[in-house]
């Protein structure tokens, strides 16, 4: 069997405050994006495909695959104008593959117990994401701000990457979502194989630590997750 992450390196982090990209940002030395590839890099995963912005291939290749030496990346490729059609591209790169992960460049402390978790489950499931419980009760809001509902916080999770698919479950759903004009707010790659299979998406358990550094704070907290491991 053939397992093949995908990278998500395409983001611009309006809300780091920066004009650098938050997965180029520098986190104990180092770029953000090179912990999550260095964790795949020392997992049971085969290969990688780094999907990143616009003219970003040669200097991701250069300043982070090459000089980190990252040698299960196979391929780098130019991702799209929202995060589905990125997800696309990478899948599009790939070959000969029977599972895919897909995960956010910007997630540094993933861990090898997550990969091993999400490869033990996908191969049973066919369709698994990294997610914890959530900690806090959970208000739905109408328009004005007032609280409307109140879910049972025991049903609810918060969702991480990576998200994991049988490789042609998640190429089917993802060429349908393609051509379909309606497709809606599509805000992760589970809803992709929701939408447009009958997969059911089982929920790996993974470490609050994996956290998606998004505001400048939380560049201080990854750096202390990761100087704990």
């Amino acid at each position: 069997m053939k397992h093949v992450a995908i990278v998500l390196a395409g983001g611009k982090g309006s809300r780091m405050n920066s004009d650098i990209p938050k997965q180029y940002m520098e986190l104990m030395g180092k770029p953000v994006l090179y912990y999550s590839l260095k964790a795949f890099e020392e997992s049971d995963i085969d290969a990688i495909v780094l999907v990143v912005g616009k003219g970003e291939i040669d200097y991701c290749r250069k300043n982070i695959v090459e000089r980190y030496g990252i040698k299960k990346v196979v391929s780098v490729v130019e991702g799209g104008s929202e995060r589905y059609y990125s997800v696309l591209n990478g899948l599009r790169a790939i070959s000969g593959c029977d599972y895919v992960y897909v995960h956010d460049g910007a997630r540094p402390c993933v861990s090898s117990g997550i990969i091993r978790k999400c490869l033990d489950e996908v191969q049973i499931y066919k369709a698994c994401v990294a997610a914890v419980p959530v900690k806090d009760t959970i208000k739905v809001a109408d328009d004005n701000g007032f609280a409307v509902e109140t879910p049972d916080r025991s049903l609810l999770w918060q969702i991480q990457t990576p998200q994991c698919f049988e490789y042609s479950l998640v190429k089917y759903a993802y060429e349908a979502m393609a051509v379909d004009d309606n497709r809606g707010n599509i805000t992760d790659d589970a809803m992709v194989v929701e939408k447009y299979t009958d997969a059911r998406v089982k929920m790996t358990k993974s470490e609050y630590e994996n956290i998606k550094i998004t505001t400048p704070e939380d560049i201080m907290i990854a750096e202390s997750f990761l100087n704990k491991h």
